[in-house]
């Protein structure tokens, strides 16, 4: 998709915030400074539309990024950052929850996982989370370009390992440095809209 026009439409926290467009929605999770935002700017080709921040935990609403009025990103707060209270923490899943389990919009969901390390428990828990609700998934692999291309297909294996992947779920290697990955994430998600 060629992508000029986005607009933060909104920073949710309840669902009665939530747009009324009707356009369908690509959600984005992932633990805290993952590459959420750094994704998002690349596959809307901005340098720093949607906030990065090297603080982890900032991300606190569901940022609704509306794309060429024809659907939505939605940044959903990273999870796994220790030094948000417990209060905090629970608070979020509620949302992330409500969201994720009751949007009809929502079409599909892109995990986001450290291309270096296995994944972490929380990883896991929202990867199995997202295919016991039968969400499409496109697993993507964020710093990639940190790791030498020939060992690519063993982090991939390991990645997938630790999901306990299947093959209802989408896989990609990406780098925000080098656009790596960019096309092949833009595919999944115009078959999303597509559904």
């Amino acid at each position: 998709m060629e992508v000029h026009n986005v607009e933060l439409q909104i920073s949710a926290v309840r669902p009665d915030q939530y747009p009324e467009q009707g356009y369908p929605e690509i959600a984005l999770v992932g633990r805290s400074n993952v590459g959420k935002s750094s994704l998002t700017n690349t596959l809307i080709n901005r340098k720093s539309y949607a906030r990065t921040s090297s603080q982890p935990g900032k991300t606190q609403t569901l940022n609704f990024y509306r794309v060429e009025d024809q659907l939505f990103f939605v940044d959903v707060p990273g999870y796994g950052y220790a030094k948000v209270s417990q209060k905090e923490r629970e608070k979020w899943g509620k949302m992330i929850e409500k969201y994720i389990t009751s949007r009809k919009e929502l079409k599909g969901v892109i995990s986001l996982v450290d291309a270096r390390h296995e994944p972490t428990d929380d990883d896991i828990t929202m990867y199995q989370y997202l295919r016991y609700y039968d969400i499409p998934v496109l697993v993507v692999a964020t710093k990639s370009d940190k790791i030498a291309r020939g060992k690519w297909n063993q982090h991939e294996s390991k990645i997938k390992k630790a999901l306990d992947f299947d093959g209802s779920s989408a896989f990609q290697m990406f780098s925000a440095q080098t656009k790596m990955g960019k096309e092949e994430v833009w595919k999944w998600i115009e078959d999303r809209m597509g559904e």
